[in-house]
């Protein structure tokens, strides 16, 4: 004969809290999200037109750019200046240029290093700092002017990247208030792309599609606009 199964008050509520809290103690099995190593830029120096600005790359080749942008006085070209502000902007960088920053911030040991120059009676070019956060490393350093290649690298090409960056705003502000300064300013841009102190054209592609279509802007200029964005294409394949 089998024994009747007798349930003790209070010993179920015993049971299922001892469950929970069991598996409150497991460890969670769910993997935390993966974050993409970043280099950062940040550049300062006073009485520039963008006195300080802060770049920011992914290794998955996006980023973002923010600039503190100085007032823009009015021309006798254009319809009105521009009162200061802050720029904060996306941007999406080609892959050649993306393996170019993290090799030679990998190479200066995630910049846990003395990347400051020692020599005396340097010109001021600016306050610099890099810095790597990811998974396989951390680290920062200052600077005015670098002999490191690795640092001497990075400063140049954030620099052109930036360059570039605040170069789309002068257009996308001449487009609409001065259209006659955009001839000489086009210019000028077509030649620090030659030289490279201007990188990733792509990142503007959006005002210089908005010039090459406008027919309102001369000729000429409108085709510099079409060259640098057949330019763009040619990077991205």
């Amino acid at each position: 004969m089998r024994a009747a199964t007798r349930i003790v008050p209070g010993t179920l509520l015993i049971v299922c809290s001892a469950v929970a809290l069991a598996q409150m103690a497991e460890p969670s099995t769910v993997a935390p999200a993966k974050t993409s190593p970043e280099v950062s830029f940040q550049f300062d120096r006073t009485g520039l037109p963008v006195p300080r600005f802060t770049l920011r790359l992914r290794e998955d080749g996006t980023g973002n750019y923010k600039a503190d942008q100085s007032e823009i006085a009015a021309t006798g070209t254009a319809m009105r200046g521009q009162a200061a502000q802050h720029v904060d902007r996306t941007l999406n960088v080609t892959s050649g240029t993306v393996a170019k920053v993290f090799k030679a911030a990998r190479a200066a040991n995630y910049f846990n290093i003395e990347c400051a120059s020692k020599a005396k009676n340097i010109a001021d070019t600016g306050k610099k700092t890099l810095t790597y956060t990811g998974a396989d490393g951390s680290g920062s350093c200052t600077y005015n002017y670098s002999e490191n290649k690795s640092v001497d690298t990075l400063t140049d090409t954030f620099l052109a990247i930036a360059f570039t960056m605040d170069e789309g705003r002068k257009l996308e502000f001449l487009h609409r208030y001065d259209r006659l300064g955009l001839d000489a300013e086009m210019i000028s841009f077509g030649q620090e792309l030659a030289a490279g102190r201007a990188l990733e054209l792509g990142s503007i592609s959006p005002t210089l599609a908005a010039i090459a279509d406008d027919t309102a802007v001369i000729q000429r200029v409108r085709l510099r606009a079409q060259k640098m964005l057949e330019q763009v294409a040619a990077e991205n394949h």
